[in-house]
């Protein structure tokens, strides 16, 4: 049944007019909705929510993510936006000019206003 709906990411946010902010100056978003209990953003054919939240978020984990078919032209983009990527120093996972790659995956990873950690992959 699950399997039949359409599934969103949702952001936990501790400041909304914060990360309103960074979503629109530093990623190019603009609400299709919002309510006092949630701002909503359309990307291609699904959605994600950015919800205020008593917790605060790790970053310790990819929340949510974009695919893409050029990363680089991606990260350049956001770069160029003021969005400061994660820079990784490990044994099997180093980010070179802010892209790491594991096989046949390139990632790369920035946090949002509220620390969320969100991600950009490209397939090969």
């Amino acid at each position: 049944m699950l399997s039949e709906l359409e599934v969103h990411a949702s952001l936990p946010v501790q400041d909304l007019e914060r990360a309103k902010r960074f979503y629109a100056e530093r990623l190019g978003f603009i609400p299709f909705s919002e309510t006092p209990g949630a701002v909503d953003y359309r990307c291609r054919d699904s959605w994600f929510s950015l919800f205020p939240s008593w917790g605060e978020s790790t970053g310790e984990f990819t929340q949510a993510g974009w695919r893409t078919d050029d990363i680089e032209a991606v990260v350049a983009d956001l770069k160029s936006r003021g969005v400061i990527f994660e820079e990784y120093d490990l044994p099997d996972f180093k980010t070179v000019e802010s892209i790491v790659t594991i096989g046949q995956i390139r990632a790369a990873y920035f946090k949002d206003s509220e620390g969320n950690l969100l991600g950009i992959a490209q397939f090969s």
